[in-house]
């Protein structure tokens, strides 16, 4: 497990704000984690990004000390000034071996989240590898290490109550919103059809809140979530020009610039001067800061729900305690996993050699002997071989992962 490596960023050691400035946009992703892969020689990768943190999960043969990750931080070529760079190292939380998983699996249980107890991480996490598996970034062993990220998240949120009556950075948004009593017939934007936003709008849709115009860079999810909700589906290009008038914007995308600029806002006012909503869970913010200075409105943004997180975690100590025993029992039950498939892994080939051994035995070194067999001994010699050829792969499996296992 030494070569299981976890570079974070996360709300803990870095403001919100400047937390956006490692954002990966999904159309250079790809770009980005193959420059990072071919610059350390990294076999295995994949990224997370969520409205509280960014983190690299990877395989490599490499100490990740304050140079590292600042090399790795060049390499992926952020936005990022250079003079700043030092500062962002000295905030970066990193985790090796045994403590990289520990991490991975505190993080999809919730337990570092803004709100400890949302289940939403763990679809985050899981969509994320996804992604980079699809696009060949992992391979094995991190599979293993989801497969096991999943089941302890599960068990988890199974076993104790750290998630009964769940309170996420959603549900605190839609909590924000419905103590300003909004009538249902309310003119609602919504900016972005991911996970975040689906989730806020089916709150929404539950209180019976019906004027819906949804917004996304590929028209398609659009529509789909607009069918969801009975509503209206645009290209995010058409906000631009969208005179229908509004009273909240709801807005979650992975654009690494505002969307909402102040230019946008205006022509979505288009002369209304009453006070507006901006729900902004979007990090970076989608919002440009000059749309919330100059304008009367309320803005939601992930910032401003932290006090409410923070005593969301007092009031989820307990449960926090049984769940990191769960996280314990797996990481112990994890390691002869791992051994086991290491042993698989090397002895792949094991099958092969002895089919061959078989082969060569029954169609050049006996073949003649065989031949002046009748049939019925021939039959009984197949079985007795094709037994014998079971028995020397499984054996010696059998018997290598026992002596690692009991050896280690």
């Amino acid at each position: 497990m030494k070569f299981l490596k976890v570079i974070a960023f996360t709300h803990k050691y870095i403001d919100l704000k400047d937390l956006g400035k490692f954002v990966i946009c999904n159309e250079t992703l790809e770009c980005s984690l193959e420059r990072v892969k071919q610059r350390f020689d990294i076999p295995e990768i994949f990224y997370v990004g969520t409205c509280n943190r960014v983190e690299f999960v990877f395989t490599a043969d490499r100490i990740l000390d304050n140079e590292f990750v600042k090399e790795f931080i060049h390499t992926l070529n952020l936005c990022i000034p250079q003079e700043q760079i030092d500062n962002f190292v000295s905030q970066v939380s990193v985790y090796e071996d045994i403590e990289a998983l520990n991490h991975l699996l505190r993080i999809s249980c919730s337990l570092e989240s803004l709100v400890v107890g949302e289940k939403e991480i763990l679809a985050q996490v899981r969509k994320a590898y996804e992604t980079c598996r699809v696009a060949g970034f992992t391979g094995d062993y991190l599979r293993l290490v989801m497969s096991r990220v999943v089941k302890t998240a599960k068990e988890v949120y199974t076993h104790t109550g750290i998630a009964r009556k769940p309170i996420s950075v959603v549900s605190l948004a839609y909590r924000k919103l419905r103590e300003l009593k909004m009538c249902t017939n309310a003119r609602v934007l919504i900016i972005g059809a991911g996970e975040t936003n689906k989730n806020l709008s089916k709150y929404l849709q539950k209180h019976k809140y019906s004027n819906f115009a949804i917004f996304n860079r590929t028209l398609e999810n659009a529509k789909v979530l607009a069918e969801e909700l009975g509503g209206k589906a645009f290209n995010l290009e058409d906000l631009k020009s969208y005179k229908e008038g509004f009273d909240v914007i709801i807005t979650c995308t992975s654009a690494t610039e505002p969307v909402i600029t102040n230019d946008i806002y205006q022509s979505l006012l288009n002369g209304d001067t009453s006070k507006k909503v901006i729900v902004d869970l979007a990090v970076p913010n989608d919002t440009c800061c000059t749309v919330v200075e100059k304008n009367p409105l309320t803005f939601i943004e992930v910032h401003s729900l932290q006090e409410i997180a923070n005593s969301n975690l007092q009031e989820r100590y307990e449960e926090l305690i049984f769940a990191e025993r769960i996280i314990d029992q797996n990481i112990q039950e994890f390691k002869p996993v791992l051994k086991q498939r290491r042993v698989e892994i090397a002895m792949r080939d094991v099958p092969e050699k002895i089919k061959e051994i078989k082969d060569t035995a029954i169609n050049r070194i006996f073949a003649q002997d065989i031949e002046s067999m009748d049939e019925n001994s021939r039959e009984v010699l197949a079985k007795v071989m094709n037994y014998m050829e079971k028995k020397y792969i499984s054996v010696p499996m059998i018997m290598a992962k026992d002596i690692l296992i009991n050896n280690s």
